[in-house]
């Protein structure tokens, strides 16, 4: 589709401070124009988006696609297809996959089959050390120019500080941020943001549950590191309680935690601590998951189970952190409706929907979220101009 009108939407887009009833025109992958009643122009396809949000397209920077070595779990086909339908546009997908992201050649090779395979735009991950057995560092420069956005040994935590203080400091001048996967983590987030600091190098806090540990993100940044965080939809609505009750369908890494964490991180949402959603989209199998396999599928119930743990929260801080800021800490050129920038785009509108794992695209059906009535549901996903996922109430 190279040209597409979406007529009667609210705009919101917190990179460009506009909150306001606009349309909004795409032509040849890009966004061309917004404004005021707009005409459709001849040969031009045409959305009515009254009564939902339009916003730049949803951005996910921790997402699990399980290849290359795992797609019994999950493969690019169906982790972006679900992607799609959870209205993320791009994700960033973390390397503790077999063989592991550590090196430019098998770097190389999962962006070729995410160029023929993916339906939404993927940008990986690589490992902080090789092998992601936490002694020795990666070659960050040439990870970083074969295309790797971030840095993290996902799952596991670099344990020899020694060593992450090297890597740290080989890959200060490097954009792409670490991402501290973090047990114990009140402990390790404490020790990872010292070395930020002593290093200068940026640095991300994924999926972060306690109290003590957004104290320690606040204090870091008083003291000038540069460190941003990120919250995911069951640590935002599940507590220690709801683990109790499902048993092993409920391990995850973090642990789901005690309602005054709970509450901690809906606060730490409201107050801007926290600078960005992350699904943390962990698919496993059906006997896996009884095993006690840590993880769950998030793709397609985050935009719902987001809003349902914050209801309060301005639709502007929704969008930031659910699009504009996940954009920014890990540079990509996503995140924004500006004018010439890549036509990404995600409708959606405060409709309650069910959660029916067995619908999901992902081949992970394990949710804590199962049956839950979700206010907030993704209408369309529209990636490069092109309209990859519509809901079948689009136009209701």
């Amino acid at each position: 589709m190279t040209a597409l009108l979406i007529k009667g939407g609210r705009i919101v887009d917190p990179a460009n401070s506009l909150d306001a009833p606009r349309d909004l025109r795409l032509r040849d992958g890009a966004v061309s124009e917004i404004a005021q009643r707009l005409e459709a122009q001849s040969g031009e396809a045409v959305i009515d988006a009254a009564g939902a949000i339009v916003a730049p397209g949803f951005v996910d920077m921790h997402v699990h696609l399980r290849e290359p070595g795992l797609s019994h779990k999950e493969r690019i086909e169906t982790g972006t297809e679900a992607a799609l339908r959870g209205g993320f546009t791009s994700v960033a997908c973390m390397p503790n996959t077999n063989p592991p992201i550590d090196d430019t050649a098998v770097l190389r090779s999962l962006m070729d089959e995410l160029g023929r395979r993916a339906r939404c735009r993927v940008y990986p991950i690589a490992a902080i050390t090789r092998g992601r057995r936490g002694s020795t560092p990666c070659d960050f420069a040439a990870l970083a120019e074969a295309g790797a956005v971030g840095f993290s040994d996902d799952g596991d935590t670099v344990e020899d500080a020694r060593v992450l203080r090297e890597a740290a400091s080989l890959a200060a001048g490097l954009a792409a941020p670490f991402i501290s996967h973090c047990e114990p983590e009140d402990e390790t987030v404490a020790r990872d943001l010292a070395i930020a600091g002593d290093t200068a190098k940026s640095w991300h806090i994924a999926h972060v549950t306690t109290r003590v540990a957004l104290d320690s993100i606040r204090v870091a940044r008083s003291r000038g590191v540069r460190a941003t965080c990120e919250v995911t939809p069951h640590h935002l609505n599940c507590t220690a309680a709801a683990a109790r009750d499902l048993g092993a369908a409920a391990r995850v890494n973090p642990p789901l935690r005690d309602a005054r964490d709970v509450e901690a991180l809906r606060a730490a949402v409201r107050d801007g601590t926290v600078d960005a959603f992350a699904s943390d989209h962990a698919p496993h199998t059906e006997r896996e998951k009884r095993e006690g396999a840590p993880g769950f599928t998030g793709l397609e119930i985050a935009a719902g189970a987001y809003a349902a743990a914050l209801p309060d929260l301005p639709m502007t801080r929704f969008v930031e952190l659910i699009a504009t800021n996940p954009a920014r800490i890990l540079s990509l050129p996503a995140g924004t409706l500006s004018i010439g920038a890549p036509a990404d785009v995600t409708i959606f509108a405060d409709r309650s929907w069910i959660v029916e794992p067995t619908s999901f695209a992902s081949l992970g059906k394990c949710t804590p979220f199962a049956g839950a009535t979700l206010p907030r549901k993704v209408l369309a996903t529209i990636v490069g101009g092109d309209l990859r996922y519509r809901a079948t109430d689009l136009d209701e």
